[in-house]
């Protein structure tokens, strides 16, 4: 399925060579830094008054992009000046556009950039591989006016969204044709503050040449499962909770949200009698069984399995996911079932979706570090399963390279039992067919766009009655 215009993301490397491609089919580099420019100008103009405006211009593209707006901002009566770090190399664009910039240059230090009133920063771009240090530095942390960053804020890694020794908080992030890991990966994100996506001429068609494989996570990749009338529980899928004797909320959570996920049938597998009878207390619509993980892998229909959720991380986990796996379940894999695997990733090998967070991911596969979706694809690749890593900025890695990251999590969701839903939710869309990465996406959107429609005050079962909702507009939207 095609996606919708502008989810695709690019890389630092990607995006240059998107510029390559269009200037070798025929559009001139000035012509596409001019309207990078123009498209920074427009929205200093937009969003601003007229004021004391310094621009910082560094000696690149990024530099050139701000000669260019310092000039248009100038015709339109704006007081501008430009303080460039060094000089642009002779014979380049940024070299034309700031030889036709004839207004004020100013000195490059911390005094001039504390006396404006808007800085548009235009000192590094997003591919820049060294840390932002001395006077660059300097000179970006005098700043106390309102920022305007191009592309990124100066000094923000646009594949990892990591700072390289120091990155402005931008009030306003102008960027061009799409977006980068950067602008949606913490703390990068928050550092752009508003991220404007602007069109400067690069035509459709050298994505097809770039082949990107990441996106930002919405619905168009994807869509949540729809039935027609012939549909029955079965056909919508038997999805089995391996449940624990202890948490038992956990497995009561992602069973609720199962059901409202659309599985058409839910079994919470207990470890004894007791539990079982905790369980069915709960929900009336959820199936509760004590009848043995054996007896259960016999019955056929049984193919999708959610083990974590409320078990403990020990040695009787690990066995129960290695039967599962063994019999070749589709398994989500989450919470116990993975620190049940801690260091010794091979265990995990056959599931069909992981879903830890950053300790659980530590525990088995070793720190995220500096790299999130690096680190989330080579996990995905070694396991050969969708690895969804948790968090504000939750990252899906597929074995084959695809990747999505969901920004629609607001901070409500940082609360317990939100992640035993969302395995829940996962679990249920490949029990009705979903593929893997498919679904990992659609669940994690899904309960991002459910926590929003809540607002304040959220807790995980608030989620579960609203995951119709956010799946129904998932297939309009």
């Amino acid at each position: 399925m095609p996606l919708p215009p502008r989810l695709e993301l690019l890389t630092p490397e990607e995006m240059g060579r998107a510029d390559a491609l269009a200037i070798a089919a025929g559009i001139p580099g000035p012509d596409l830094m001019a309207a990078a420019g123009r498209a920074v100008a427009r929205a200093a103009m937009r969003r601003f008054r007229p004021c004391r405006t310094l621009v910082l211009a560094g000696p690149g593209n990024n530099g050139g992009d701000g000669y260019v707006a310092a000039r248009l901002l100038e015709q339109a009566g704006w007081p501008v000046a430009v303080a460039a770090l060094a000089p642009p190399r002779p014979g380049s664009d940024a070299a034309l556009a700031a030889a036709a910039w004839r207004g004020p240059m100013l000195a490059f230090d911390a005094a001039e950039a504390g006396r404006a009133e808007l800085v548009i920063d235009a000192v590094f771009g997003a591919g820049l591989a060294r840390p932002v240090e001395g006077r660059a530095a300097a000179v970006l942390r005098a700043v106390r006016a309102p920022i305007l960053a191009i592309d990124v804020p100066s000094g923000l890694d646009g594949a990892t969204g990591q700072v390289r020794g120091l990155a402005p908080q931008a009030a306003l992030t102008v960027t061009f044709f799409r977006l980068k890991p950067g602008h949606l990966l913490l703390p990068g994100r928050g550092l752009c503050g508003e991220t404007l996506l602007a069109d400067i001429g690069l035509p459709e068609s050298v994505l097809a040449r770039l082949a990107p494989r990441a996106f930002r996570n919405a619905p168009g990749p994807w869509r949540p499962p729809a039935f027609g009338a012939e549909a029955h529980k079965y056909s919508r899928g038997h999805l089995t909770i391996l449940a624990g004797g202890e948490m038992t909320g956990a497995a009561r959570l992602a069973a609720g949200a199962a059901h409202r996920a659309g599985a058409g049938l839910v079994t919470i597998l207990a470890p004894d009698a007791a539990a079982a009878a905790l369980y069915r207390a709960g929900d009336p619509g959820t199936i509760v069984s004590e009848a043995g993980l054996d007896a259960l892998l016999g019955d056929e229909r049984r193919q999708v399995w959610l083990i974590g959720p409320g078990l403990p991380g020990d040695a009787a986990t690990r066995a129960a996911l290695g039967r599962l796996l063994a019999a070749g379940r589709r398994v989500v894999a989450d919470a116990g079932a993975l620190t049940a695997c801690a260091g010794d990733p091979g265990a995990l090998a056959g599931a069909a979706v992981l879903t830890p967070h950053a300790g659980e991911f530590a525990r088995v596969f070793g720190p995220v570090g500096a790299d999130k979706p690096a680190a989330a694809r080579a996990a995905a690749a070694a396991t050969g399963a969708v690895l969804l890593l948790k968090g504000a900025d939750t990252v899906i890695a597929a074995p084959d390279g695809r990747l999505a990251i969901n920004d629609n999590a607001p901070p409500s969701l940082a609360t317990g039992g939100t992640g035993d839903v969302l395995a829940g939710t996962i679990a249920a869309l490949l029990a009705q067919g979903m593929p893997g990465f498919e679904a990992a996406c659609c669940g994690a959107w899904a309960q991002g766009e459910a926590a929003r429609r809540h607002g304040p005050g959220l807790v995980a079962e608030d989620l579960i009655t609203l995951l119709p909702s956010a799946l129904k507009s998932a297939r309009v939207n």
